[in-house]
């Protein structure tokens, strides 16, 4: 589907939504409107009007909205080669760049050889036809958060080595992203609803990774009756009296039993998913946030998975 072009009326609002956005960015890095005017402008006809050519005024501001200010400056301004910006990016992703490493390769040397490459792929190994960088920052859009496009990109590229291994062609176009548009947005470990940005769709494949494996590490560590009381409760649809019945404890007991062992979940994710995956704080809350909304958790199959013979027995 080839783009719609931006009307003179988009036109204004994206101008509009530039000024916005340097204004409610913490730091904007003095980033020149005229080169985020440009971003936005290219944003809007990628994303939102190749699937819907005629939004409201109200659909487009909207959509700008949601765009991470301070984040897409940043990279704006690493693009345009500030040192402080990129020392900036590097000290504060690095560790998020390293865990994506870790995850997508099993082996030691070759996650530290992939952590260490990202960051000459953003940067820009070659040259374009107007004779600037081609580097993937390019691809940012803001529509996203940058932490967790970053894991998109180290698990791309972990792809592409294997693939420049196994003698396939790798091509070096927007295609590189756009391909991953016709994958399922069914991810192993929970569903997201529908996104039309691509960027986030591998992103959130990566997160749905992320978080399937914290979240099987963290009910691994669940006593034998804990586990038990989320599989009556959840999974075979016993009330809590029954549940209760069942554990040989009163019903409030095993209300404040349960209420204690989802509170150890969520605290065990988000210590797994900062500590080994890299998440920052902010994206963590994102995500549970996103997950109360629009997301179901596949926790039968983890349960199914680590269940041992006498938890099957006693359901």
């Amino acid at each position: 589907m080839s783009r719609k072009a931006v009307s003179p009326e988009q036109d204004e609002l994206v101008e509009k939504a530039a000024r916005s956005l340097l204004a409610r960015a913490v730091n904007n890095r003095a980033v020149e409107i005229r080169l985020l005017t440009e971003r936005l402008r290219h944003i809007l006809e990628k994303y939102l009007l190749r699937d819907e050519p005629q939004p409201t005024a109200q659909a487009v501001s909207d959509f700008f909205a949601r765009i991470h200010a301070d984040e897409l400056c940043l990279v704006l301004a690493c693009e345009q080669g500030n040192e402080t910006a990129w020392s900036y990016l590097i000290n504060e992703y690095g560790a998020t760049v390293r865990a994506a490493a870790r995850s997508a390769s099993s082996k030691g040397a070759e996650a530290e050889d992939l952590a260490q490459s990202i960051w000459a792929e953003l940067y820009g190994l070659r040259e374009n036809a107007e004779g600037k960088r081609a580097g993937k920052l390019g691809y940012y859009s803001g529509c996203g958060s940058l932490g967790g496009w970053l894991r998109a990109i180290v698990a791309q590229l972990a792809v592409d080595k294997h693939r420049r291994t196994s003698r396939f062609v790798q091509t070096e176009d927007d295609t590189e992203f756009d391909r991953l548009n016709d994958e399922s947005a069914k991810l192993e470990g929970y569903a997201i609803g529908h996104t039309t940005d691509p960027e986030n769709k591998l992103a959130a494949k990566r997160a749905g990774r992320d978080l399937q494996s914290a979240l099987r590490q963290v009910i691994n560590h669940l006593s034998a009756e804990d586990r038990l009381l989320i599989k009556l409760y959840y999974f075979d649809d016993l009330r809590l009296r029954e549940a209760g019945s069942i554990l040989g404890v009163h019903e409030a007991t095993a209300s404040r039993r349960l209420q204690r062992v989802q509170a150890e979940v969520r605290e065990g994710v988000e210590k797994v998913l900062g500590s080994e995956h890299g998440w920052r704080p902010e994206e963590i809350t994102r995500l549970f946030s996103d997950a109360e909304a629009n997301v179901e958790f596949d926790l039968h199959s983890l349960f199914a998975s680590n269940q041992t013979p006498s938890e099957g027995q006693k359901s």
